[in-house]
């Protein structure tokens, strides 16, 4: 991942607590009943500025290899070249190119971040509804902020095609996919 260099005056740098957040995706199996997973490596970048947040950027990296749905074989499965093709692409990334809505100031503040999703090198825009969960300072002095997010993405758009007709109609695995967010950062300091 790259780094993001402070651009402005007031620009702060937040790195992702991995412990205290979740990146996780939801899909149908058979058309009726829901499956769930996580990525378990990630990592993400906030750069932004109170004073300007429209330069708010943020930058995020997924190892393909720490997916987990709770079923050795199934992950194995889309970690293959039948899904996520994770040793000819083993990351997926996420930067944000803009914040559509008002800065969030307090908690429960809702706002819209538009970025570009990369999986398997195809690279196309979504847009997460966010909510600002709060902000404050850990017991050790860290100034921490807390967000949850979701979209929900058509499969297909990035390649991931596989699937598998049924006996009773439709199909095995489901084209939408809705990903869930709850993500904390915490205050680097400035050097």
């Amino acid at each position: 991942m790259t780094g993001i260099a402070d651009t402005q005056a007031g620009t702060q740098t937040w790195q992702l607590d991995a412990s205290h957040s979740s990146v996780e995706f939801a899909v149908k199996h058979m058309m009726m009943t829901t499956v769930r997973g996580r990525f378990k490596s990630v990592r993400a970048t906030l750069t932004g500025s109170e004073e300007h947040p429209e330069g708010c950027c943020v930058e995020a990296e997924l190892d393909v290899a720490s997916i987990d749905t709770g079923s050795p074989d199934r992950d194995a499965h889309l970690k293959g070249a039948d899904f996520f093709d994770g040793d000819r692409f083993p990351k997926i990334t996420f930067r944000s190119t803009r914040i559509d809505g008002s800065q969030p100031r307090a908690e429960g503040d809702r706002f819209k971040l538009v970025g570009d999703l990369t999986i398997r090198d195809t690279k196309m825009e979504v847009v997460f509804d966010c909510e600002f969960e709060g902000r404050g300072t850990d017991p050790w002095g860290g100034e921490r902020v807390g967000f949850s997010a979701h979209t929900d993405i058509d499969r297909r758009d990035w390649g991931l095609r596989w699937n598998q007709a049924i006996e009773t109609g439709g199909v095995l695995v489901a084209n939408r996919v809705r990903i869930d967010l709850e993500v904390q950062f915490v205050m680097q300091a400035n050097t």
